[in-house]
């Protein structure tokens, strides 16, 4: 299902997930969003696969269009 046409119901993303969502979709590497964040590399993979288990989003392509539709700015 495209982010943009979502379920009301879906769960909504966390803070840190949003942040590390506009970090990735900023064009970071997982090591750069972990450095940036203080957080392990392996937390910055736990947050996208929540996030992937939270929308339809297997591509890195499909984390930046959900970027956008999420309105997840740098912070």
């Amino acid at each position: 299902m495209p982010a943009h046409s979502r379920p009301e119901t879906a769960p909504a993303l966390s803070l840190r997930e949003r942040q590390v969502l506009a970090h990735i979709a900023a064009g970071l590497s997982h090591k750069q969003v972990a450095r940036r964040m203080g957080i392990s590399v392996h937390t910055v993979s736990t947050y996208l696969r929540r996030i992937r288990n939270k929308r339809s989003a297997p591509t890195v392509a499909h984390l930046i269009r959900l970027s956008l539709t999420e309105n997840c700015g740098p912070r």
